[in-house]
């Protein structure tokens, strides 16, 4: 290429360049202004919600439009409360109306419990969603567990009415899991209605039912057959997708139930089986946020190496022996343990236990489990001292990479994290004191020892070699 071709080259790549950054700062105040017009969009859209409906016009009604999501697995269950012409002959209208009042909103009351969504129904009828508006992957147990709770709230309803000579109410339920489509509108008070086959399946399993039975279909009960005892109940023809088996639910299995004759109520065993399920959800949420709000110089304590502590929490946890609920705890811990940093570097574990505290309520831990949870986090603090079993486990699980063969490479990203907040000197000197760290290290458990004991001698054989006198 000739010296003038060189040059026209480099102007025209130049000319690309500023043209690509005139381009990039256009779309920057074309984003800028869009980001303004939404913020003033939602402030109208609150006024709006927030006027009484009579000073609404329809072309401002319009424009609080509704909005549409897809949720790939819900939950949906149908009641279908029956009984209103035979109650009608020995009750007026407004005894009827207060009963049927009565059943909905004790049954709004178990659908808050479980974090259900009610969706917008007519008449007798009473329909709710699991999995909507937030994803979770425990909708089809939580479902469950309400669609238990109502029936078992009419059969003593129902028992109060006949020691009275009165009629009651019937109720047949139908649950499906399966994908919908959710419209939703309003701000302040957002109301639900719910499209697609899975709507139209719950709706069918309640009439193929019988009177005072819950009946499942086969999608859902392959969901929740681990923890409830279900009797098969035949198939029904179903639109596009053949022959659909279906399940009458009845009730909890004993060896997860409190009540073990009846089945109704869940024991410990039960929820720390549910918990253990539910941290997936749980790992989703904070995980997203370390890796969206971790400082950027933390190339060693980031995302992927709580995601390392989290597995290696549940491999020593097993090859320990532990139970459900411990293996539930530890990686609970794990998945906080580093999160502090978020807040500040130092004192990292005491801003972790804060976090695990602001969260795990919502998440059905107990008070007693949320304090273990915080122990085990604080124990992950150096130098490590634990004081149990499991603080053993974390501990080991915390520091697993130093006895595997990529601790090389892992350790250079503690390097550069220490390094670029000047916290450490020169490699030479990081290696003497990864020489003097592993020398005084030990692996706590019996399990961390079998698997990391011979390589972490290695590793420190291997790293003396590096250091320069």
């Amino acid at each position: 290429m000739t010296k003038e071709l060189e040059q026209k080259l480099v102007l025209k790549i130049a000319d690309l360049l500023k043209e690509n950054k005139d381009l990039s700062n256009q779309i920057k105040d074309v984003s800028d202004v869009n980001s303004k017009l939404q913020k003033q969009n939602d402030k109208l859209e609150n006024i709006i919600a927030a006027l009484p409906p009579e000073l609404i016009s329809k072309e401002a009604s319009r424009s609080v439009k509704s909005r549409t999501k897809r949720f790939e697995m819900a939950t949906v269950l149908y009641a279908d409360i029956q009984g209103f012409k035979k109650i009608a002959e020995q009750s007026g209208t407004s005894d009827i109306i207060d009963e049927l009042d009565q059943i909905i909103f004790h049954f709004n009351s178990i659908v808050e419990k479980y974090k259900i969504e009610k969706i917008k129904t007519i008449g007798d009828a009473y329909m709710c969603a699991g999995g909507v508006p937030e994803k979770n992957i425990t909708n089809p147990v939580d479902v469950v567990l309400a669609a238990l709770e109502m029936q078992d709230y009419l059969y003593k309803l129902k028992a109060e009415y006949e020691s009275k000579n009165k009629k009651f109410w019937d109720l047949k339920m139908g649950i499906h899991t399966g994908p919908v489509t959710a419209s939703f509108s309003g701000r302040k008070k957002i109301s639900y209605e719910l499209k697609g086959d899975t709507v139209h399946i719950a709706t069918r399993m309640a009439s193929a039912g019988e009177v005072s039975q819950i009946n499942i279909s086969i999608m859902t009960y392959e969901l929740v057959k681990q923890y409830f005892v279900c009797d098969y109940n035949g198939k029904i023809p179903v639109k596009y997708k053949g022959d659909m088996e279906m399940y009458f639910l009845k009730r909890i299995k004993p060896a997860f139930s409190e009540d073990r004759k009846i089945g109704k109520k869940a024991n410990q065993i039960f929820w720390n089986k549910y918990l253990l399920r539910q941290f997936t959800d749980l790992q989703e949420l904070i995980l997203d946020r370390l890796e969206k709000e971790l400082p950027s110089y933390l190339y060693y304590h980031n995302f992927k190496h709580t995601i390392d502590v989290i597995n290696q929490a549940e491999l020593i946890g097993y090859g320990e022996g532990v139970d459900d609920e411990s293996i539930l705890l530890l990686k609970t811990a794990a998945l906080f343990h580093d999160s502090g940093h978020i807040i500040g570097y130092d004192e990292h574990e005491y801003h972790g236990t804060k976090l695990a505290k602001e969260y795990l309520p919502k998440y059905n831990y107990s008070e007693e489990q949320i304090e273990r949870i915080c122990e085990l986090i604080m124990a992950t603090k150096l130098p490590p001292s634990p004081q149990s079993t499991l603080e053993s486990i974390m501990c080991d699980s915390d520091l697993d990479y130093l006895g595997r063969s990529d601790f090389i490479p892992v350790s250079n990203t503690l390097f550069k994290e220490l390094k670029e907040q000047s916290k450490i000197g020169s490699l030479n000197d990081w290696n003497k004191i990864q020489v003097s760290f592993l020398s005084k290290h030990q692996f706590f458990t019996q399990t961390g020892k079998n698997l990391r004991e011979i390589n972490k001698q290695m590793q420190i054989e291997r790293i003396k070699s590096l250091i320069e006198e």
